[in-house]
């Protein structure tokens, strides 16, 4: 009887606890612990990023007197200390975490302005997992901002407009691009090489640069074609990349182009896609909606000869960047495949892959200062080149060709005239831009050495 008893006992306490258990709050073990969050400031908002290990419910409040945003995310725990967050030059002036309900965080932005708040819950795409994005959009809304064209050094002649380049700098903010064995980001190299070049560009007077984006925020790839073609009236658009491949032994530069018959190569293919996915990695909302068509697109690039042109320029810059790097498979040829950025037909445009930063010899020199700065003189040298062999009518090069540009008597194109010596510069560099031999260049100004000085002046061979 008392053996019944006792088991009847245990029975029942076993019941009561499994019932205990039933109806205990799941959420305490189901909260989702969130360890990392990143802020990034864009020139028209404030991107907040919680990395998630799942799909995650959240509710979204704006609030006025005082304006804040509150954003609760339900079954989650914030284990991200906030205040590590850089919010300074944001509108928000302070950030709020509490408990509520057992399981529900609470995170308040105090803000110093009313802003337009939007939340996106993104899908996991390499690099990264699952993604709640919370985007406050700054309330006088602007375009994505670019650099002003800088002013030039040297006079223009009346009706001899410099040629506008555009600098893109790859990827940006929540798109990192690739990853170096040593953790060097592809974005903040292209980033470092983009600044370099626009400050080279700035002093050649026949040139008006202007960067895409400036610091660590991303910009869509419809919108750095709009940012070039529609605000700046770019002639040429260049894209700074560093490659990337599973291979660590990869290594080498090279300069793309936009493809009409598909991909000239695999490698061609496989970074076409990968450069295509930024939007995607980034979290655009809307994919990119192209009205005219890639067909359309292509056909007027055809007729408008900026496709060729564009061949043409990627064939200067990359015999350029051989003298200063290794190139991809040791070939001086400009690859084609679909990339995106590349679509707009008014102007001539490139990709230059800078190395493959996968690899740990070139990511080293990726991240060096002096690599960095060789990199863009090889690309404004390249560029420089283009403009001399295949003047636009107007331009400063054709005034220069005419022998009306700057007051210099110039006389037979890019191999005659006269040219002032820039920091940086070398007795072998400038033979290469005007297309005459050291020797002929050596001879034209009486040179016993190679040793050149910064404002010196040189005839160039057949003026």
């Amino acid at each position: 009887m008392l053996k019944r008893t006792l088991r009847g006992a245990i029975h029942g306490w076993s019941v009561i606890a499994l019932t205990w258990l039933i109806s205990a709050p799941m959420a305490s073990f189901a909260a989702q612990p969130i360890d990392s969050v990143r802020l990034h400031r864009a020139p028209d908002h404030t991107r907040i990023v919680f990395d998630l290990g799942a799909p995650l419910e959240h509710k979204l409040n704006k609030l006025a007197n005082p304006d804040r945003i509150v954003i609760d995310l339900i079954d989650a725990d914030l284990k991200f200390d906030v205040s590590k967050l850089d919010f300074a030059s944001s509108p928000i002036t302070n950030i709020r975490v509490g408990k509520h309900d057992g399981n529900r965080t609470r995170v308040v932005f105090d803000l110093k302005e009313t802003v337009r708040p939007r939340t996106n819950l993104l899908k996991p795409i390499e690099p990264f997992g699952w993604r709640l994005v919370l985007d406050l959009f700054d309330n006088q809304q602007k375009s994505v901002k670019s650099v002003e064209p800088a002013p030039h050094s040297g006079s223009v002649s009346p009706g001899a407009r410099p040629m506008v380049v555009a600098i893109d700098a790859g990827h940006g903010g929540e798109d990192p691009g690739a990853r170096g064995p040593s953790g060097v980001y592809e974005k903040n190299v292209v980033l470092a090489i983009s600044k370099k070049l626009y400050e080279l560009m700035k002093k050649e007077p026949g040139i008006k640069p202007v960067l895409v984006r400036d610091s660590d925020y991303y910009v869509p790839l419809a919108e750095r074609r709009k940012i070039a073609s529609e605000r700046h009236s770019a002639d040429v658009f260049i894209s700074i990349h560093a490659d990337a491949f599973t291979d660590r032994n990869a290594h080498g530069a090279s300069v793309f182009a936009l493809s009409n018959r598909g991909a000239t190569s695999a490698q061609a293919r496989y970074l076409a896609k990968i450069a295509n996915d930024s939007d995607r990695i980034a979290g655009v909302y809307e994919e990119e909606k192209d009205s005219n068509g890639l067909l359309s697109v292509l056909a007027e690039m055809t007729m408008s000869g900026s496709m060729t042109h564009s061949l043409i320029l990627g064939r200067q810059v990359i015999e350029e960047m051989g003298g200063v790097t290794k190139l991809h498979g040791n070939r001086r040829k400009v690859e084609q495949a679909g990339f995106a950025v590349l679509k707009e037909p008014r102007m001539v445009s490139i990709l230059v892959e800078t190395g493959f930063i996968s690899n740990r010899e070139e990511e080293k020199n990726l991240n060096s200062y002096r690599h960095q700065e060789k990199l863009a003189r090889a690309i404004l040298n390249g560029v420089n080149k283009y403009f001399e062999t295949h003047p636009q009518p107007g331009s400063w090069y054709a005034a220069r060709r005419n022998g009306s540009a700057n007051g210099e008597a110039v006389a037979g194109g890019p191999s005659g005239g006269s040219h002032r010596i820039q920091s940086g510069d070398t007795l072998s560099s400038i033979a290469r831009r005007y297309s005459v031999t050291e020797v002929d260049l050596r001879r034209s100004n009486g040179l016993s050495t190679d040793m050149i000085q910064v404002g010196q002046v040189l005839r160039i061979p057949g003026s």
